[in-house]
């Protein structure tokens, strides 16, 4: 095809073509059309024409070539690939591999698959060298190995942490001790397992340092007669700057820690299952900070009852003030534990406090909020997260967690034939080099730790939920709103947020910099989940705040990730390149829990127009760990507003049973226990 450069055709540079099946492979194919401009003239060269600016004797050349990335295989075949692939076709492949591998198989078992035996000792007498043939196809091999061995140890050392004897880094050590023993890889795995040893030795001699896990002081209620202790300055009596600054602090030291594998939805959503209290430390750490930074604000504004309404809003105001300040460094992480904690119930309600609040706090306020809006996918925060400035940032990292929640929720991991399914860890890698593009960003904070405010922070009195919400009821009785009390508008919705990613074409080659989308939306991006269901929206001006009702207030982080139960329309497991928007009225994600004595943990399910109530109580059943054959024992109800309940009856197709205007909320209650409780019936 030739045609006049003015006339250039509006072409996609990469096409979509299907896939292909080779040797129990698939492949995603695609055709990159590159576009080539050719001089007419005699006698140039096209390395010459190339450069020249196109003119009207000038004519537009196009070569296809075909580009294919795997897409599904078994386990031995992926690391036969980190070897053998073609990096310059699927450049991408290794560092998705290698970040994501711990969903679908431990480094041991990967090490065991890629390390080859240490070849045979030759005779004395032979010198060894290398002439071509055989060996030099070896040689380069083990080239390969050992590149993707020093990846692996540079990007992801964690992965070889497995005290006390470190068997794999120790694998590791023997095989780059034969194959390159001078190269900087078998340096790199020596200075590793030094560290490792030297870390093991401190933690022995005392114990490691905590930066601020919260108060470690129980929570108590105040009593308005008892006198304050006098240990030293409260929280408050610092500056804004001070401790937005400290915050920042502790947030990024932390954020730095975080290692990305620990994020994965297959391993996060492990957390809460009964004897992994050491699942995903490092997110869990943030997670603490998180919910004590919430705690401080509680604490704080509540700590005090005996306080007139406009002290306690100035102390509102303050903490809007430092949550501004965190705005201005860019810790988002503070930033949202503070304004959640502003808009939590227990100090929400308080109409006479907010209604002392000053006009410009109010509008900070409700200015802040806005970032964290869930309108358009949370456009507004993922827009400021991809502004590329040098200042540094800390990220709310509950988005990113949501993200590969919903991903792992909505994509299997096997396909037909037991084959591992690659496309969903290369989704679940463009999530990951975000994060880490963001962790090289909090590296660049010169800030100092100010002992005296980082004291004030653990001693700061908390609150637990309940004594949160019966002090603020003590505060102020429950009464009428206030109309100064501050407007926010929040839709929790989950609509959509599936539909722009899972179902977009591929737009760049594979394996390109997934960690560089070319805009905030290029990437899946369903969403940082909205507070604790539990936690009641702010009301709008001029009305009644929500009443919290007997369930009491949610102060936690929402980092819980049980996906709002709104409606959305998920892409069915089966068929993953679908458009979702064809998909929309065939498919959505629920949440549901169990109705017992250990709390109110949502699991989130992707429930088809196909599923009955029996293999939903199933799948349900397996996400909170419980038992299958008690599955028959368990009835389905859908959570309605006004604390009604519909039944879904059994062998019922729960996709038309349930309600469509609801939120998509569901329980899962034992029959003998059904009996007791009122419900809607579906007719």
């Amino acid at each position: 095809m030739e045609r006049s450069a003015g006339k250039e055709l509006a072409l996609a540079p990469l096409q979509d073509w299907g896939e292909e099946s080779e040797d129990g492979v698939v492949f995603s194919v695609t055709l990159r059309r590159q576009q080539h401009s050719l001089r007419s003239g005699p006698g140039e060269g096209p390395a010459r024409s190339q450069s020249l600016p196109p003119a009207a004797h000038s004519f537009l050349h196009y070569r296809t070539s075909k580009v294919r990335a795997l897409r599904a295989a078994r386990l031995e075949r992926l690391v036969g690939e980190l070897v053998y692939g073609d990096r310059e076709q699927d450049p991408g492949f290794v560092p998705a591999f290698l970040a994501t591998h711990q969903a679908f198989a431990p480094t041991a078992r990967v090490l065991r698959f890629l390390l080859p035996p240490p070849p045979p000792p030759l005779p004395p007498g032979i010198p060894s060298k290398t002439t071509g043939g055989p060996e030099l196809s070896l040689n380069e091999n083990l080239s390969a190995v050992v590149s993707v061995l020093g990846s692996w140890l540079r990007d992801h050392p964690q992965d070889f942490r497995d005290p006390p004897a470190y068997s794999d880094l120790g694998s590791v050590r023997v095989f780059l001790g034969w194959a390159a023993p001078e190269g900087a890889e078998a340096q790199e795995a020596e200075k590793l397992l030094q560290e490792f040893l030297e870390e093991a030795d401190r933690e022995q001699e005392e114990e490691q340092p905590v930066l601020w896990a919260g108060p470690p002081r129980a929570a108590q209620p105040p009593r308005p007669d008892s006198p304050e202790e006098e240990e030293g300055p409260e929280l408050l009596d610092f500056s804004v700057e001070e401790v937005a600054e400290q915050l920042t602090l502790l947030d990024a030291k932390l954020f730095l820690r975080v290692r990305t594998c620990e994020c994965l939805g297959s391993v996060w959503s492990q957390r809460d299952r009964q004897g992994a209290s050491g699942v995903a430390p490092t997110v869990r750490a943030t997670v603490a900070q998180f919910n004590a930074v919430t705690g401080c604000v509680l604490g704080s504004v509540l700590g005090a009852p005996g306080l007139a309404a406009p002290q306690r809003a100035q102390r509102i105001e303050k903490w809007i003030r430092i949550a501004q300040c965190c705005r201005e460094l860019r810790n988002f992480s503070s930033l949202r534990a503070i304004l959640s904690a502003l808009q939590s119930n227990p100090i929400y309600r308080l109409k006479r406090s907010w209604g002392a609040v000053n006009r410009e706090p109010l509008s900070t306020f409700r200015k802040l909020s806005q970032i964290f809006s869930d309108e358009n996918n949370h456009l507004n925060s993922r827009e400021i997260l991809s502004q590329k400035l040098p200042s540094g940032l800390v990220p709310y990292l509950g988005t990113f967690l949501t993200d590969l929640v919903m991903l792992d929720t909505a994509l299997p991991d096997v396909l037909k034939g037991d084959l591992i399914n690659f496309e969903k860890r290369r989704k679940e890698w463009e999530i990951l080099a975000r994060i880490q593009q963001l962790q090289r960003r909090c590296r660049s904070y010169s800030l100092c730790p100010h002992p005296p405010i980082l004291a004030a922070l653990q001693a700061q009195r908390q609150l637990s939920e309940e004594q949160s919400y019966r002090v603020s009821r003590v505060i102020e009785p429950p009464a009428a709103s206030c109309p100064s009390s501050p407007s926010i508008r929040r839709r929790i919705s989950l609509t959509k947020r599936l539909s722009a990613k899972l179902s977009r074409e591929k737009s760049a080659p594979p394996g390109g910099s997934p960690g560089e989308p070319s805009s905030p939306t290029s990437s899946l991006s369903p969403g940082s989940p909205p507070s604790s269901p539990r936690a009641k929206d702010p009301p709008a001006a001029g009305s009644p705040p929500a009443s919290p009702g007997l369930q009491g207030p949610c102060t936690k982080l929402p980092l819980s990730l049980d996906l709002p139960g709104s409606q959305a329309p998920a892409l069915p497991p089966s068929s993953p390149r679908v458009p979702l928007g064809q998909q929309s009225s065939e498919a959505r994600v629920i949440r549901v829990s169990i109705d017992n004595d250990h709390g109110n943990l949502y699991r989130s399910i992707l429930l088809s127009s196909q599923d009955k109530a029996p293999g939903v109580i199933q799948r349900a059943l397996e996400k909170h760990h419980v038992p299958q054959p008690q599955g028959c024992a368990y009835q389905l109800f859908q959570v309605l507003p006004g604390d009604r309940e519909l039944l879904i009856p059994d062998n019922a197709n729960v996709f038309y049973a349930m309600s469509p205007a609801a939120p998509g909320d569901f329980v899962l209650r034992r029959k003998d226990r059904a009996r007791s409780v009122a419900f809607v019936s579906p007719t």
